[in-house]
């Protein structure tokens, strides 16, 4: 169970006004719309479906779980080598850029908060070991962070297609309502997750973001 302050903390790590940047990215799903892939509601529910589960599910909670484990031991160099298996799931420059710029501003969040990291400011980061370490240190366990995670990713994507689906207000908010109630499903999906097995490929969704990288007119920097 969280404690009051855990809570807080969590919601805190988890908010929308924290300043990461991730308003930023839409991850694919901007040149997703513009080549017509997306197009309803219904069409962004079935895309960042398939990306809460068979993406965060099979890749990024696996590896937070690991981080946050590896942090606690503490197990620096253990530590290092997720920090470079999720940096390298990440199938394109774009992918990539998402998540080191994310994880670089919340590293320096960090640290100006006076948490002491094991990495230099110079070394690519990934948001989800920068993350990792934010809830080990606020004594978060693993599945309220995976939860605050998982929140956050879906939250910034609802909010990026609102805008650019586009979808009104309560469209909007009916799709966060669907798409959370899987939550617990990717959670569940990475807890059966070996080492060994980590990774995925969603071939369209690198294939959007390699689109985006040379798209005309964009409002996303992913």
């Amino acid at each position: 169970m969280l404690t009051d302050t855990k809570l807080l903390r969590l919601l805190q790590l988890s908010s929308v006004s924290l300043p990461v940047g991730g308003f930023a990215f839409s991850q694919g799903l901007e040149s997703s719309i513009e080549l017509g892939w997306i197009r309803t509601k219904a069409d962004t529910f079935d895309a960042l479906s398939l990306q809460l589960v068979e993406g965060l599910g099979r890749v990024d909670l696996p590896l937070l779980q690991r981080a946050m484990d590896s942090y606690r031991s503490p197990d620096f160099i253990a530590l290092n080598d997720w920090n470079d298996l999720a940096l390298a799931c990440r199938e394109t420059r774009e992918l990539q850029l998402t998540d080191t710029a994310m994880g670089k501003a919340l590293a320096r969040l960090l640290r100006s908060l006076d948490i002491e990291l094991p990495f230099s400011p110079a070394e690519p980061l990934s948001f989800v070991t920068a993350y990792a370490m934010a809830a080990s240190h606020w004594h978060i366990d693993f599945d309220g962070a995976a939860l605050g995670f998982s929140w956050a990713w879906l939250e910034n994507q609802v909010a990026a297609a609102t805008k650019l689906v586009p979808l009104g207000q309560t469209d909007a908010q009916r799709l966060l309502g669907e798409l959370q109630l899987l939550i617990p499903e990717a959670i569940a999906l990475a807890a059966t997750i070996e080492n060994d097995d980590i990774g995925n490929s969603l071939a369209a969704l690198a294939i959007a973001s390699c689109y985006h990288e040379t798209q005309y007119s964009r409002l996303f920097r992913s």
